[in-house]
């Protein structure tokens, strides 16, 4: 009975010098919890839950002939869908902006110039393209979410494939055009 009374003292006295031992290091380190350096940590560490704010973005050129890179919409789809390569930029706020033109298996030519939110599967219109080649601002400029469709799934692909890959914006607008020319890499 002696030897279990000892064996339980042992283990206390241990656990009591392990805590003793974390605290002396927490004041050592100033990281008490009433300290300023544990109340710095605490607002660095929510810093990353700060609500999301969009920058102000500049309409780009109107899209020339040259600088229209091809975007695969799916074989489901009649109309051809081109990015803009001149207008592909990468924000300080997570979106992917860049100018769509579709010419659309009728004839006509459809142009706008979009945002993607890649954390949020967002996508936006900005202005839309006049057949005169000004732009005129979207009316109702707002974030939607992405719908997968089954034709014209120029935008699925676009977030997918080329902007977004693993729901994280591309870091250079390069990678976005190999990512347009050559498809996603075979790593994906």
């Amino acid at each position: 009975m002696k030897s279990r009374f000892v064996s339980w003292a042992a283990r206390c006295a241990r656990g009591a010098a392990v805590v003793v031992s974390l605290l002396a290091a927490l004041a050592a380190f100033g990281a008490t919890p009433g300290s300023d350096n544990w109340q710095q940590w605490s607002v660095e560490f929510d810093e990353d839950k700060k609500p999301w704010k969009e920058i102000g973005s500049k309409i780009p050129p109107y899209p020339r002939p040259e600088n229209l890179v091809p975007l695969d919409g799916g074989s489901a789809s009649p109309h051809r869908f081109f990015i803009d390569a001149q207008s592909l930029s990468v924000g300080e706020d997570g979106v992917v902006r860049y100018t769509l033109l579709v010419r659309t298996a009728g004839g006509s030519t459809n142009v706008s110039f979009e945002g993607m939110r890649c954390e949020t599967r967002e996508q936006k219109y900005y202005a839309l393209g006049r057949a005169d080649g000004s732009w005129v601002r979207a009316r109702d400029s707002q974030w939607r979410r992405l719908v997968t469709q089954s034709v014209n799934r120029h935008h699925d692909v676009l977030y997918a494939d080329v902007l977004c890959p693993g729901k994280s914006p591309i870091t250079t607008t390069r990678e976005a055009l190999q990512r347009l020319k050559y498809g996603p890499p075979a790593s994906e």
